[in-house]
């Protein structure tokens, strides 16, 4: 095998970043290609090149097109991530050749260095992030550093748990900051990070914030270099219960972002007990109270259209969405609920959004209250649930 491409849609860079890192780490030294266009892939030769998909539910209407045209041709074509991770014998069928199971970088290592008969190959274990790089330096592919993994939540709509486990697991400071070094070497000057919450960075059950390991962190990159820190912004965003006027504090003297990213996700507490949330609304009403305080733009996740949703869980949520934009100057950030293998409301229904929603969100947007791509997930969510359900 002379060279492994893989396939780049919009959402996987990341995850392909982290395994090219991983074959960096086990000195395995193929060429790697990121393909974007799939008809480049079919230029190349089948018989010294593997093609590899790392992929969420919503490419799967591109990855059932693609892979039988690539066997066709000959190529050996493995998938892994989400959706693969979920649900791995409907995968297979597809046409691939493997499948990896759960975190990938240690499974798929393995497979490069030694093969394997097995066409469906499970993570047994969790991986050692201090062990694997946060990016791949040899090849100068580079990405925000993720800091944790795993979420000690089970929200009910969240695919997080069941791939990366609820035992949060994270990248000790002083290996951050080596890489943020050799980051810095190659001009990454701008420090982002990958965690399901910012301010559970080091913390023990992934809620509490550890203040001083936060600043510890931030600090020295700072110390380093650093020109500029996103915390608790994109890719990455907060729990409400982990906002607290000491981690606030901390992070003011450090950060560059403006605003932070809190999941609400429902104005309902209805709503916020079926998807099991795990908070109630005044935490989240403590945690923007407390961002406002600190002079802080609270961006608010909501997810809208959940299939169980009442006319009264819609106003609710419509008038709390009025009262945090008004006392917090909070700005909504939108979804639409998506039907995703592997998490509790798979099979609930789509996402699907009514005329009140409609005019609510017009309204919103026109104000510059809102942001998101509520209206392309909603046709997404409908698409993909007719897609695994059947239906017109």
């Amino acid at each position: 095998m002379k060279k492994i491409i893989f396939r780049l849609f919009k959402s996987n860079r990341y995850s392909i970043v982290a395994l090219i890192a991983a074959m960096e780490k086990e000195n395995i030294n193929i060429e790697t290609i990121l393909e974007k266009n799939f008809k480049k892939i079919l230029d190349y030769n089948p018989e010294d090149t593997l093609i590899v998909y790392s992929f969420m539910s919503f490419d799967i209407f591109d990855v059932e097109k693609e892979v039988p045209i690539l066997k066709e041709k000959g190529f050996i074509v493995i998938a892994g991530g989400p959706h693969p991770s979920a649900m791995p014998e409907e995968t297979l069928k597809i046409g691939f050749d493997h499948i990896f199971v759960g975190e990938g970088e240690k499974t798929f290592t393995n497979f490069l260095k030694n093969g394997s008969n097995k066409k469906i190959i499970y993570s047994k274990e969790f991986v050692d992030l201090n062990f694997y790089p946060p990016y791949a330096i040899k090849n100068k592919h580079f990405m925000p550093i993720e800091i944790t993994r795993g979420c000690p939540f089970v929200c009910g709509y969240c695919q997080t748990p069941n791939l990366f486990g609820r035992i949060v697991r994270h990248r000790d400071t002083d290996i951050i900051i080596e890489y943020a070094k050799e980051g810095i070497k190659h001009n990454r000057k701008i420090a982002r990070f990958i965690t399901p919450n910012s301010f559970g960075y080091e913390s023990k059950n992934g809620v509490i914030p550890n203040v001083e390991k936060i600043e510890e962190l931030l600090f020295n990159l700072k110390k380093i270099g650093m020109e500029e820190i996103y915390f608790g912004s994109f890719p990455s965003d907060v729990r409400p219960e982990s906002v607290t006027p000491e981690v606030l504090k901390i992070i003011k003297k450090y950060v560059n972002n403006k605003m932070v990213i809190i999941g609400a996700q429902s104005g309902s507490e209805n709503i916020l007990t079926k998807i099991k949330r795990g908070h109630n609304l005044q935490i989240v009403e403590n945690a923007l109270s407390l961002l406002h305080e600190h002079g802080f733009i609270p961006y608010v996740d909501f997810i809208f259209g959940f299939p169980f949703e009442t006319e009264e869980d819609i106003k609710k949520t419509f008038d709390f969405m009025d009262k945090i934009t008004e006392k917090y100057n909070a700005v909504i950030h939108s979804h639409t609920f998506m039907p995703l293998p592997g998490t509790p409301l798979f099979d609930v229904g789509p996402g699907k959004l009514n005329k009140k929603y409609y005019k609510k969100l017009g309204d919103l947007s026109r104000n510059e209250k809102l942001a998101g791509y509520w209206h392309k997930q909603e046709q997404l969510s409908i698409k993909l649930y007719n897609h695994f359900f059947g239906g017109e």
